[in-house]
């Protein structure tokens, strides 16, 4: 399956530069728990730009993004604009996945365990890609890193 590209602005790319050196507390626990294939052998990146607007995470592999949403979106004037920003990424074929930074913070395992779910009913639907396999393969049995 060839990963669809989705387009940015420069703006964007520029924002989600300094987003990624700023990251919330919630926000980096959770990418604690999905960079390198930790999460099912699947590649996230962080802060990932689409359109004028930035995701908290994105896997291109099922065009999945996950968003942490703090205290900030509490706020109807913020609640709208997601909508708009999630209806407007959406056209493109990604799915959202929304959980609240106190969650991310106080309850990681449901956290996960809904990510989990999430990709395991993907793969049912659409099969496993081969380099998800890979990866799980490989970190089934990770090479031995001692010199010899």
């Amino acid at each position: 399956m060839n990963r669809k590209v989705i387009p940015y602005t420069q703006q964007a790319l520029a924002h989600a530069k300094k987003l990624r050196q700023n990251m919330t507390y919630s926000e980096v626990k959770l990418w604690m728990e999905l960079r390198n294939g930790g999460m099912m052998g699947y590649d996230f990146d962080r802060q990932k730009p689409m359109l004028n607007y930035i995701v908290d995470f994105y896997c291109k592999d099922v065009m999945l993004a996950i968003e942490v949403d703090g205290i900030t979106h509490d706020d109807e004037e913020v609640i709208a604009k997601d909508e708009i920003r999630q209806e407007e990424i959406e056209i493109y074929g990604v799915s959202f996945l929304r959980f609240n930074a106190l969650d991310v913070v106080h309850d990681m395992k449901n956290v996960l365990r809904t990510i989990e779910n999430w990709l395991l009913e993907y793969e049912e639907k659409n099969g496993l890609n081969e380099f998800v396999k890979r990866k799980r393969e490989a970190l089934k049995f990770p090479k031995d890193r001692k010199r010899m």
